[in-house]
């Protein structure tokens, strides 16, 4: 849709043959200036696509230059064949010139090409960020963003649950990561905290007697960058349900993420009901809690295989291995880059063992392992000729990520990924509680409003490293997209389950005063989970870092390069916050 004016009557991209004959104006980016010897063909962008203009007058041209604005009143005509530029919507025409106007000039050159501009160095990329979504690949991104939260909307609301809005300037409290502090100019001394997740705010919702909630929230942590994380803020879709189960929440989340997932994609997307893996299950098959199914390789325990073995590297450790289908194929030059690898992430070594002929074994490990040994070891890993069997040994609590490392490089090396898919499953029966490295005491492992399986029976009974929750998470190629769970609403469980990590009854008032409170005057079952926008986004794309699906993001030092955030304040303004720096 497009609103005629004195700038243009057509868009760039809509120009067709339907038009040939007419006058048109378009308005937009000059992409290119190229000179055919006395006849100029410049590129003009805009918003929805591409056309080109033809300039016979080169008076006409006086003060554009690349990436500069105008407006162009022409005619429309037919390319010559020889012209034609099938890689372009409007590639069949152009626009034979007759005025054209600059709208907006370029003072300064530019600081990179438009069209290479994510081959450019981030923090000057984000600088001139303006130029840079320019870029019809990052201008495609923020497109594709706006289009899928307007799905998400849509696909909520037809659901039946209610889009509402909780606060930004919230309170801090112990969810996991650091605030960022907002400081009070009316209440000296106090402090305000940007949320990190509407999870209190969702919680009382529910308990208000709304029995659907939704929104698309904004997130607030002081957290490192990652490739898959954003410092600073992110989005999610956020939801609640009353009254509801986990399998409940399942099954809204298999039908949110599977839509939207087939609508914005043409990869196959995996159908619901999604696979429910353990925990416990996930991090002994793939050796992380997010695993990528895409991955065909699995992990396998044998660490009572060598109890005891006269290999010391191997003896009374946790020892995992990986069977490699048809590995004895590669070159020597494979061995040894999975070896530096290997030692590149803490491993004192890469232990493997090659099938190469019907009962032949080689390597330096086989002579350790007994014939009973030997035989179990080919059962369970199910060896045949022309494999190769990894061995990753290391204390208990570091064996199963080094190993979950080794299977995602070995398949990364040998191009066993499926990168025509989206698999999804939910990652659950999460331990409640673990034990702090430096203190030694127990803390919550995830959510510490969730409702530990068994409620106050297990709390009381097991130890507490026992203790399951109900929480979830969902994976999907290996990028977690959503943590959720079934939140605890009794008040008495919620004393206790805190009282193990820690927090007497009295911290629970002061530092969650409205959930504990409400908690008290009739609180409904109920469960959520909120999916990561950016992170859909991001696998959507196919993009490797989150920021390029983000209009304005910061630098991986959470700095904003465009704005110049964090800055210094006046003296005038740290005053009235009631703020003095320490030298």
């Amino acid at each position: 849709m497009i609103c005629a004016n004195q700038y243009h009557t057509r868009l760039c991209g809509k120009v067709s043959e339907n038009d040939i004959g007419k006058t048109v104006r378009v308005a937009g980016w000059v992409e290119n200036i190229r000179d055919h010897g006395g006849v100029q063909f410049l590129d003009v962008r805009d918003h929805y696509g591409v056309v080109q203009v033809v300039v016979h007058d080169e008076e006409m041209l006086r003060d554009v230059s690349r990436e500069c604005t105008v407006s162009v009143e022409g005619t429309v005509t037919l390319r010559d064949e020889d012209t034609i530029n099938p890689k372009l919507a409007t590639g069949t025409v152009e626009i034979k010139t007759k005025t054209l106007t600059v709208l907006g000039r370029v003072y300064y050159p530019l600081p990179f090409e438009v069209a290479a501009s994510t081959e450019t160095k981030e923090d000057v990329r984000l600088k001139y960020r303006f130029l840079d979504l320019r870029n019809p690949k990052v201008h495609r991104n923020i497109v594709l963003r706006s289009q899928v939260i307007s799905f998400l909307r849509r696909k909520m609301t037809e659901m039946g649950f209610l889009e509402i809005q909780t606060p930004i300037l919230s309170t801090s409290s112990p969810e996991g990561a650091r605030d960022y502090l907002i400081p009070s100019r009316k209440h000296r001394g106090k402090f305000y905290a940007l949320p990190q997740a509407p999870q209190i705010f969702k919680q009382l919702l529910m308990i208000s007697g709304f029995d659907r909630y939704f929104q698309i929230a904004p997130c607030f942590r002081d957290e490192d960058a990652r490739a898959d994380r954003s410092p600073g803020e992110f989005y999610q879709l956020d939801f609640e349900m009353a009254f509801a189960t986990q399998e409940d929440v399942f099954s809204i989340a298999e039908e949110v993420l599977t839509a939207v997932f087939t609508e914005f994609s043409d990869k196959k997307v995996s159908p619901a009901p999604f696979v429910r893996i353990p925990y416990e299950e996930s991090m002994l098959k793939y050796g992380t809690d997010k695993p990528d199914l895409r991955n065909p390789l699995r992990i396998i325990d044998i660490s009572d295989l060598f109890r005891g073995s006269a290999f010391a590297p191997f003896r009374n450790k946790t020892v995992r291995a990986i069977n490699v289908p048809g590995c004895t194929a590669q070159p020597k030059s494979f061995f040894e880059n999975m070896l530096k690898f290997a030692t590149g992430i803490g491993m004192k070594g890469l232990g493997y063992i090659s099938v190469v002929g019907d009962g032949e074994y080689k390597g330096p490990i086989n002579k350790f392992l007994t014939e009973e040994s030997r035989a179990e070891l080919i059962r369970r890993a199910g060896l045949k000729t022309g494999d190769v069997i990894f061995f990753i040994a290391d204390e208990k609590d570091t064996a199963p990520k080094l190993a979950g490392q080794i299977r995602t490089e070995l398949a990364a090396r040998l191009n066993l990924i499926d990168e025509d898919s989206f698999r999804m499953c939910f990652i659950v029966d999460f331990p409640m509680y673990e034990i702090d490295e430096e203190t030694g005491n127990y803390i919550f492992t995830h959510n510490p409003f969730s409702m530990p399986q068994g409620g106050m029976d297990a709390l009381l009974n097991k130890k507490p490293e026992e203790i399951l929750a109900y929480q979830y998470d969902i994976v999907c190629n290996g990028v977690e997209l959503s943590s959720g769970a079934v939140r605890n609403h009794d008040p008495e469980i919620m004393v206790k389950a805190f009282e193990i990590a820690g927090y007497t009854e009295r911290d629970i008032q002061e530092k969650f005063t409205a959930l504990y409170n409400a908690f008290h005057y009739g609180a409904p079952p109920h469960a959520g989970m909120a999916p990561g926008v950016d992170r859909m986004v991001m696998l959507l794309t196919g993009e490797q870092n989150i920021r390029e699906v983000i209009a304005f993001p910061m630098n991986s030092n959470a700095q904003d390069m465009l704005l110049g955030a964090p800055t210094e304040v006046t003296e005038q303004q740290l005053r009235e916050a009631h703020i003095k720096i320490r030298k």
